[in-house]
């Protein structure tokens, strides 16, 4: 069973905990009729896949999972725009000073055809490419320089912290129902997406779905 999933080269996604199982959603429906299943039958799967389609969501909502997330702070907001069945602990620049890692993207060209967000395909001319390495790698080397400085000065992490960029990594604890994260990674899955955020749902979702094999696979089935 999958417990941490590599993202972005240097981020991650890692289990911590959870409650609950498929049975568990099953029996939760189950409670309006006051019957209740001991094992996980044919029966129990039909009705999954009844609850998932017609949008009866609570059922779900009683298996909570736990993970550890490390992603860049852009992939962070994107991801801490769901707020019903989550809730999030972040590692904290205000106490941690330590030297932070960043990310270097995948470079990706503008968006075509007049469209105001997103991107296009990924750069391949090996030129440009290098050329924006490069950028990066000065902005990532002038802005931890500033940081740490800062630091040495006296000024307080949370304010030196201002110096980082939005490639700086960060960590958190995620933990939210199961009804919730299928909506993350639903929402997070589609093409539009931003590709970044798509790696670390795919990962959520490669951790999720062994723990809750059938209400998982109804979830997404039924989007």
């Amino acid at each position: 069973m999958t417990n941490l999933v590599t993202v972005l080269g240097c981020g991650f996604v890692a289990y911590e905990a959870h409650m609950g199982d498929d049975l568990m959603v099953v029996n939760a429906a189950r409670v309006s009729f006051s019957k209740r299943s001991r094992q996980f039958t044919e029966s129990d799967e039909r009705l999954l896949n009844y609850l998932a389609r017609h949008r009866h969501w609570t059922p779900f909502a009683h298996p909570q999972i736990t993970l550890t997330i490390k992603a860049p702070i852009f992939v962070r907001t994107q991801l801490f725009k769901h707020k019903v069945g989550l809730v999030e602990n972040e590692v904290s620049r205000r106490y941690v000073t330590d030297s932070p890692s960043f990310y270097i993207p995948n470079w990706r060209t503008k968006p075509t055809g007049g469209a105001k967000q997103g991107s296009d395909d990924f750069l391949s001319h090996a030129g440009a490419r290098a050329d924006a390495d490069r950028l990066m790698g000065d902005l990532i080397h002038q802005a931890t320089k500033t940081y740490e400085a800062l630091l040495e000065m006296g000024i307080a992490g949370e304010q030196a912290r201002a110096a980082l960029p939005q490639a700086a990594m960060t960590e958190w604890w995620w933990t939210g129902s199961l009804s919730a994260f299928a909506r993350v990674v639903r929402q997070r899955s589609d093409q539009h997406a931003q590709w970044e955020t798509r790696e670390v749902a795919q990962a959520i979702s490669d951790i999720i779905a062994p723990r809750y094999p059938m209400s998982w696979r109804a979830l997404m089935e039924s989007r």
